[in-house]
């Protein structure tokens, strides 16, 4: 485990390390969004130890991780497909500067959501499989754009007449509608810091508008002036015939109002590294380019950034091909080769709509992890990234068994099998050793035949069937089981619906209670299982799925359930065959 570090800020010289493990997880109030209902947005806090995030530094090679090394180059799991293209990107040498770049871009008009984390989450993967092959330094730059103009007033902030008066003005110049910093552009990136930081992401933070005003960007800003017909030569023929006649890539400050102007730009010195523009009263104004008096459009914008700071790597989303190919031809006629690409998929929300920072739709952080572990939700990112995935809260259980069972996988696979097995990636090769028997879908189906919410009462039932297990022994099945039981409380109580036994499936449920008698008291989930078919054999079902259902929806009021022999190993042979029998009577099971 490692602690989290101090160096995610501006000017940090930190070079290669990547993240530790998350020291503070968001809560959240279900079913709420972040920050509504609070002015100061989310409180952050400490988790119990949960898992290492990609991107932890190594500090030492062992000869295990030395012999990795060496089967590295050969696999096929996407973040090594990744890091062997930055590789070949270079070329061969080290970059001028002495360290390989990777960067994520965050849109600070909205709040942090699941796609910022599944983009640093992603990102920071690929960084670690370049350690593997490469001993090349690299540092990780989360990238606020807050020097946009905003353009429209997000749906989930307070004080949003206010903000809307501010329309069109940088992020960093707009107050900051809840009330705890300087700017509304300054909240979001503490926002952004805080939510990175709550899982150990090593990283260090940059603002648009301090590298504007900085000077950071001047050198730059001056060759895109030299070369401005160039550069909005690779624009113009993507617009449309009234904004071709006005477009310039560089977007003024007004000296007046502080807001972004697209203001037509009437004169050009080169020399003095001016642009002259009609100022939105009819006059023209001079400004230099330079010193944050200017910024520029969003792909010469882009563009810009990969040369100033000589960025190697960079992931976008599949709205952006055209403006990662836009901003690529820019970046050669500034005179460096565009970074290294990666597009992923979006993700949807429950409508197969995409999901949207300004609009807060879809499934929030904070409540992925009221139900599951943070290592669930990075592989989740981690599976097939190209592909469009629904983010909704039904995809968490299956997630969850998912990832145990790769954290089963992982101890018996030979090396070049564990490169490819997500539990590597999530933990850096170190995934936990404890040995988890248990499915989420089967502590979930524990707390609803027990209708409890108590943690004790389920560790009362796994500790039994796991031969004493303690929670204390195991951290990551004591986290399962607080996180299957706000599931149960939120979205699998509310829906059980039992039914009443059929006079034949009375029947059925007689015989297996007396199977089920006749068993040692310590028979295995496996020979239960045998009985549970046997029986569902012996009786008129149409096929064994109907009687299996029938089990469910009898004895767990759902449709759907869990492997009825594990289960029943479970909960117990004697408080298995009394529940059989209270609804062979027509008890009302939903009744403790």
């Amino acid at each position: 485990m490692f602690a989290p570090k101090n160096n995610r800020r501006n000017g940090t010289d930190h070079v290669q390390g990547g993240a530790g493990t998350p020291v503070g997880t968001p809560t959240g109030r279900f079913p709420g969004r972040p920050f509504e209902g609070s002015r100061e947005g989310p409180r952050l806090t400490p988790p119990r130890a949960a898992f290492t995030v990609p991107g932890a530094p190594i500090t030492c090679r062992s000869p295990e991780m030395s012999d990795l090394r060496d089967l590295a180059p050969s696999s096929n799991a996407w973040p090594f497909v990744e890091a062997r293209s930055v590789l070949k990107h270079l070329g061969g040498g080290v970059p001028e500067k002495g360290y390989v770049l990777f960067e994520t871009g965050y849109g600070p008009s909205g709040l942090p959501h699941i796609g910022t984390f599944a983009e640093v989450a992603r990102t920071s993967m690929v960084r670690h499989a370049f350690s593997m092959l490469s001993d090349i330094p690299t540092r990780l730059f989360a990238f606020s754009d807050d020097m946009d103009g905003l353009r429209k007033v997000p749906d989930n902030i307070p004080e949003r007449d206010m903000v809307a008066r501010h329309l069109g003005k940088p992020l960093t110049s707009i107050p900051d509608p809840f009330g705890t910093h300087e700017s509304f552009g300054h909240h979001n990136n503490a926002r952004l810091q805080a939510f990175l930081d709550a899982f150990g992401f090593d990283y260090e933070f940059h603002s648009a508008t301090e590298c504007y005003k900085s000077g950071r960007f001047d050198r730059v800003l001056l060759t895109v002036l030299e070369r401005y017909d160039a550069v909005t030569g690779v624009i113009l023929p993507t617009l449309g015939p009234e904004r071709r006649a006005t477009y310039s890539p560089f977007l003024p400050l007004c000296a007046k109002t502080g807001r972004v102007l697209q203001a037509v730009v009437v004169h050009r010195d080169v020399d003095a590294g001016t642009i002259v523009y009609e100022d939105e009263d009819g006059g023209t104004v001079e400004v230099p380019v330079t010193g944050g008096h200017c910024k520029l459009q969003w792909k010469a914008d882009w563009a810009m950034r990969w040369v100033a700071l000589g960025v190697e790597y960079e992931m976008s989303g599949k709205d952006l091909i055209d403006s990662v190919r836009l901003s690529g031809k820019i970046c050669r006629i500034l005179g460096a080769a565009p970074p290294v690409g990666f597009t992923y998929e979006l993700f949807l929300d429950e409508n197969g709509e995409k999901i949207s920072k300004s609009r807060g739709n879809g499934l929030a952080v904070e409540e992925w992890l009221r139900y599951a572990p943070p290592e669930t939700l990075a592989l989740f990112m981690y599976r097939k990234p190209k592909a469009a995935k629904r983010l909704y809260f039904d995809v968490i259980p299956r997630t969850v068994d998912e990832y145990l069972g790769h954290l089963r996988g992982f101890p018996g696979q030979e090396d070049a099998k564990r490169l490819d097995n997500p539990a590597w990636h999530i933990h850096q090769g170190n995934p936990p050793a404890e040995d988890v028997q248990l499915s989420y879908n089967v502590l979930l189906n524990l707390a609803s035949v027990c209708h409890t919410e108590d943690k004790a009462v389920l560790w009362h039932f796994i500790s039994r069937h796991g031969g004493g297990a303690a929670a204390r022994k195991a951290p990551v099945l004591d986290k399962l089981v607080d996180c299957a039981i706000n599931y149960y409380r939120d979205f699998v109580k509310p829906a059980k619906r039992y039914r009443a036994a059929t006079e034949e499936e009375k029947q059925a449920l007689a015989d297996l209670a007396q199977a089920l008698d006749a068993l040692p008291r310590d028979a295995d989930g496996e020979t239960i299982q045998n009985e549970v078919y046997e029986i569902g054999k012996r009786h008129p079902f149409p096929d064994l799925k109907s009687w299996f259902r029938a089990l469910y929806e009898i004895l767990l009021g759902q449709s759907e359930g869990p492997r009825m022999g594990s289960f029943i190993a479970l909960y117990g042979l004697d408080e298995s065959t009394a529940l059989m029998r209270r609804a062979i009577a027509g008890e009302d099971l939903s009744l403790q």
